[in-house]
């Protein structure tokens, strides 16, 4: 009986994988035939709530197949968006079922989210032209299949890091389509560190004026040149209240929750930059370009070679993260916020008696 287990699910893999999708479904039943889209296929949605699905798909398959498809309410599209009127306990919140004959093909699922992620799979299940930026020419067609899927996990991320470097709005805007295209649904948006602080705050405009920016340097992290006395500091940039607001509508249309990451009280070089008064030491601190800033023993402990750390001690600083924290919950309108605090050295005691641990 082990034997044949493993036989028939050796089979079963080898069936889907001709499929190529990413991630492979819960379930997958493949048919005889395929069903082509032509230039008069039709897009429909039982319901309001799946119009923006819907449209989503006319507009991604317009753009390779030249063809001016458009969704419209109703019950008998070739391509039919239902959303449940009882719902389906076994696929949740976010998972749907696809079945595509030689006539069409229906995505149906309890929720808006559940459409998206059924769409995506149709995606995938079309010619790999489907991606293309322009007009092409390909047989779009889809394989007879009946899928039904959800996800195992609930929480599926990702981490953007925009402190290192910097990444402009539309180059974040793609990559919430690429987490979208394989189910991703959270994108943890590493926003402040030592080499940059990318969110403006408003009560606190040198955070960007001055924090935003470093040195241009390229090579090995960790081994570049340090700043030299009167470089420009010209690299970098950061977020505005709208481009933030843009960017969370944009994610949330593809079912993705951003998490805003806050990097203190440690790696808060770009921070101290622009108010120093907030350190430990009055060393005078600049935006790290990627230098050495640190020794690593290899057993987990380390010296700072440049002070990174907000001063615990200095009422200035509760004040400051008061301000911070104020303007990120009100921009963020999901239920969490991820304050680093992480790799702060013990020593900050020996240069700061008050914040003696």
């Amino acid at each position: 009986m082990y034997l044949l287990f493993v036989l028939s699910a050796t089979s079963m893999l080898a069936q889907n994988a001709t499929l190529n999708l990413i991630p492979q479904p819960v379930e997958i039943q493949q048919g005889t035939g395929i069903y082509t889209l032509l230039k008069s296929t039709t897009i429909g949605y039982n319901k309001a709530e799946a119009k923006t699905v819907a449209e989503m798909l006319a507009r991604h398959l317009n753009t390779p197949t030249g063809y001016a498809l458009t969704a419209k309410m109703g019950g008998s599209s070739n391509i039919q968006f239902n959303l449940n009127a009882t719902p389906n306990e076994k696929i949740g919140k976010e998972g749907y079922t696809l079945e595509a004959t030689t006539k069409g093909m229906t995505i149906a699922a309890n929720q808006p989210a559940g459409l998206f992620y059924g769409m995506q799979t149709l995606l995938q299940l079309l010619p790999k032209e489907i991606e293309s930026p322009k007009a092409v020419s390909a047989k779009w067609s889809v394989p007879a299949v009946k899928i039904t899927d959800y996800p195992r996990f609930g929480w599926r991320g990702l981490m953007l890091d925009v402190s290192r470097h910097f990444f402009p709005k539309e180059d974040v805007k793609h990559y919430i389509d690429e987490m979208a295209r394989y189910k991703y649904n959270v994108l943890h948006w590493h926003l402040t560190d030592d080499n940059g602080w990318r969110l403006e705050i408003k009560a606190l405009p040198k955070l960007t004026e001055v924090g935003a920016w470093r040195v241009e340097r390229a090579g090995h992290f960790g081994d570049r040149e340090d700043p030299k006395p009167g470089e420009k500091a010209s690299y970098g940039g950061f977020y505005t209240h709208e481009d933030v607001r843009e960017i969370i509508q944009y994610a949330a249309e593809r079912n993705v929750t951003i998490v805003p990451e806050i990097d203190v009280p440690g790696h808060s070089m770009a921070a101290l930059a622009a108010y120093p008064e907030l350190s430990c030491t009055d060393e005078k601190v600049y935006v790290n370009p990627g230098t050495a800033f640190s020794d690593w023993y290899g057993n987990g402990t380390f010296r700072m070679k440049v002070e990174n750390t907000l001063n615990p001690s200095e009422e200035r600083v509760y004040e400051f993260l008061d301000k911070v924290f104020t303007e990120v919950a009100m921009l963020f309108p999901n239920p969490y916020i991820h304050v680093g605090g992480d790799e702060c050295s013990r020593a900050i005691g020996k240069t700061t008696p008050a914040a003696k641990p």
